[in-house]
């Protein structure tokens, strides 16, 4: 009666029995145990058994294999292992060395390269994403963005989803703002949707004048002169690094000022849906024009729980300020 324990990996079953067949028979090479075996399950077995060690190729016949013991595969696994774990710690060292040599002899360089020269022109879409990648990598408190003449390419929104997640995963605060009529596109719309899921902030205006972005206070980068709008890629392939802090402080208040006058579209705040049966009161009556004195009155609670009300209805509606929660609010439909 033919062993089942192998029942679940037939290609294993068949390797014991060839297995066996050839240590009971070791003067011939690797054929078929069975009349019901046929060429592709022979070569199945045997190959196994190549992958773990127990056949050897014969020098007396081309192509032919001899079994080996257990315990001989064992050690020339155990040996091969030993070789690759001494190669990789090789590579490891090697590495360490070829680190060493970037921070000790060539990171001084690119510090005083970028302490010297407050403005940098860079030509060509390849260091333009590179530029955007380190940028990404770099950031750790804030990243910046208008994003007039997004790319609407699948690669282009895949990669930029990827730089902005690098820079959410450090922690840095992420604050976009796109030309409403941009959102009007399904995929520009799934992939803010998918920037706010991860932490990030968005905003929309009615017409944005250019490009630019903002990473930590220390770096600006902007379309170089003729470039005219862009997203990611700019028209004439040309942007302007500028790292002299005066200069990214006043990028980054145009910045702020696009912000301030930007709004959450509706299109995300669609799912956020309604608050508690308290919240929507509050709405009301904020909306009435009633001040939290008279809402907590109104409430029977103290005026400390209606600022608390406030400021969650005010971040569930994705908005800065009273005015502003109105406003979105009203787009909604809610008052």
């Amino acid at each position: 009666m033919e062993r089942t324990e192998n029942a679940g990996n037939p290609a294993g079953s068949d390797a014991t029995r060839l297995y066996a067949r050839l240590l009971a028979d070791p003067g011939n090479p690797p054929a078929a145990p069975g009349p019901d075996w046929d060429e592709h399950r022979l070569a199945a077995a045997t190959t196994e058994l190549r992958t773990l060690g127990l056949l050897q190729p014969t020098a007396a016949e081309a192509g032919g294999h001899a079994a080996v013991s257990v315990d001989t595969a064992v050690r020339q696994l155990l040996l091969d292992t030993d070789a690759h774990v001494t190669d990789l710690v090789a590579a490891l060292g090697r590495a360490r060395d070829a680190v060493d040599r970037l921070h000790t002899d060539y990171l001084p360089i690119q510090h005083r390269d970028h302490t010297d020269a407050a403005l940098e022109l860079v030509r060509g879409a390849d260091r333009i994403a590179a530029l955007l990648e380190d940028a990404a990598r770099g950031a750790r408190t804030e990243a910046l963005s208008l994003r007039p003449g997004q790319d609407l390419s699948g690669p282009a929104l895949a990669g930029k989803l990827a730089r902005e997640r690098l820079a959410l995963a450090h922690g840095a605060t992420l604050r976009t703002i796109y030309p409403a009529a941009a959102l009007r596109r399904p995929a520009v719309l799934a992939h803010v949707r998918e920037l706010t899921a991860a932490g990030a902030r968005i905003r929309t205006a009615h017409s944005l004048p250019l490009w630019l972005i903002v990473v930590d206070a220390r770096l600006a980068i902007l379309p170089a002169p003729g470039a005219g709008p862009g997203g990611d890629a700019p028209v004439a392939e040309a942007a302007v690094v500028v790292r002299e802090p005066a200069l990214v402080a006043l990028v980054a208040e145009l910045f702020e000022y696009f912000w301030s006058a930007a709004r959450t579209p509706p299109e995300l705040l669609a799912g956020s849906g309604r608050m508690t049966e308290r919240h929507d009161l509050v709405l009301r009556l904020l909306a009435a024009g009633l001040t939290d004195a008279a809402i907590a009155r109104k409430l029977e609670v103290s005026e400390r729980t209606v600022r608390r009300l406030v400021a969650e209805l005010t971040a569930g509606l994705g908005a800065e300020s009273r005015f502003q929660a109105g406003v979105h609010a009203a787009l909604l439909g809610w008052i």
